[in-house]
């Protein structure tokens, strides 16, 4: 390791005025919004269910991976463990309502397509469907897991995408409190209605 001393490179430490130690839920709360997304996968029996999430990720082009993270106690980790796959989709902002409803609900006790408003859209290459109305959806294949505290990151090969043209404004969430929407036209909505 090179030793870096700060004079050689010509700047300063200097106190920022601005910045100060928060809490954790505070810190995830001012780096907010995140896409938020939508991973559906399926049961022992084949029954589709849907989390909202915000902690997710690209992580490699070459293969196309992905990665989400699921605590431990949630329904959708005893499905993702089972099943192996999942679709990561990304709600339209018409979606906003049953997208915020599948991330307060657990599918153990509600069944977020029949009773929650999603339509099942059956997938080319995995068992969990697409939710119609999404902006883009990406089928996995779970392809490894890493334990991170009490998350899992479930780690799945693309093996196929889908987009919506027509649907360019997607949900983003400020720390699971609040959902708005964002479009790659650079369209953005504050006031979505969504409980």
């Amino acid at each position: 390791m090179i030793p870096c001393h700060k004079k050689e490179f010509g700047w300063t430490l200097e106190e920022d005025s601005t910045m100060q130690s928060v809490d954790k839920e505070t810190a995830i709360t001012l780096a907010s919004p995140f896409p938020y997304v939508l991973a559906t996968t399926v049961n022992a029996e084949g029954k589709p269910n849907a989390i909202g999430l915000a902690w997710w990720t690209f992580v490699s082009l070459a293969p196309p991976m992905a990665a989400i993270s699921v605590g431990h106690g949630r329904y959708s980790h005893e499905c993702l463990e089972r099943c192996g796959e999942f679709v990561l989709c990304f709600p339209s902002a018409e979606l906003a309502r049953p997208a915020w409803t599948a991330g307060r609900a657990s599918g153990r006790t509600f069944d977020k397509f029949g009773q929650g408003g999603f339509v099942a859209v059956p997938s080319k290459q995995v068992k969990p469907p697409i939710i119609e109305g999404s902006t883009a959806a990406f089928e996995c294949k779970v392809v490894n897991t890493v334990e991170a505290g009490d998350h899992t990151v479930f780690i799945g090969e693309v093996v196929e995408t889908h987009g919506s043209p027509d649907k360019v404004v997607h949900l983003y969430s400020v720390h699971y409190t609040k959902l708005v929407a964002i479009g790659s036209d650079g369209t953005v909505i504050f006031d979505l209605k969504y409980e």
